[in-house]
């Protein structure tokens, strides 16, 4: 494993975003929040931005929001990346144990939510997989947008014995449609 430092970003950085955005239009090809509206997210204090960095280079990346009143607080993490050539060697799991470290730290969160793509392609079993061997619990419910052509299922993470993980999944959609709606205004 790399020996490798993590970094949550508060406020917006053109310094920093500059060194981590290969890796995110790498990832995201398309669907991927633009510049634009990332920094409106963390100007607004409804974003972060983290990085994972070895001797000096971004390798790992992620987008995050919360969501729910403090007693039920949950991190969204949006976007996760680790650099193509780097991939396999742990980067992943270790940013996902550096966010759930800061999240518990700073935000008393009661678990961690995503929505990864649903499909049956090897890259997508590939994707559920490594969240599941992270600990995530796959819904079986299949949401489905209309401005965007993928469906996408909900995983989590429950970080304590009282959240409970709905059978189905739909429910946390609830959460992550409200973090979309408050990501992507304009204001």
């Amino acid at each position: 494993m790399l020996e490798l430092e993590f970094t949550t970003i508060e406020e917006w950085d053109e310094a920093m975003w500059a060194r981590m955005e290969r890796i995110y239009h790498e990832a995201f090809q398309s669907g991927a929040k633009t510049k634009v509206i990332l920094r409106s997210m963390l100007d607004r204090g409804v974003g972060y931005l983290h990085t994972g960095v070895h001797q000096g280079k971004v390798v790992a990346m992620a987008v995050t929001g919360l969501e729910g009143k403090a007693v039920d607080r949950i991190l969204i993490i949006d976007y996760l990346a680790v650099d193509q050539k780097l991939r396999g060697l742990g980067i992943g799991t270790w940013m996902l144990e550096q966010l759930r470290a800061w999240a518990l730290r700073e935000h008393e969160i009661r678990g961690i939510l995503i929505e990864a793509e649903s499909g049956t392609t090897g890259a997508h079993q590939e994707r559920i997989q490594f969240w599941q061997s992270n600990g995530f619990i796959l819904t079986s419910y299949v949401h489905q947008y209309r401005m965007v052509p993928e469906p996408y299922q909900a995983m989590m993470l429950p970080l304590d014995r009282s959240t409970h993980v709905p059978d189905d999944g739909e429910a946390l959609f609830r959460y992550i449609n409200a973090f979309h709606k408050v990501a992507y205004r304009k204001n």
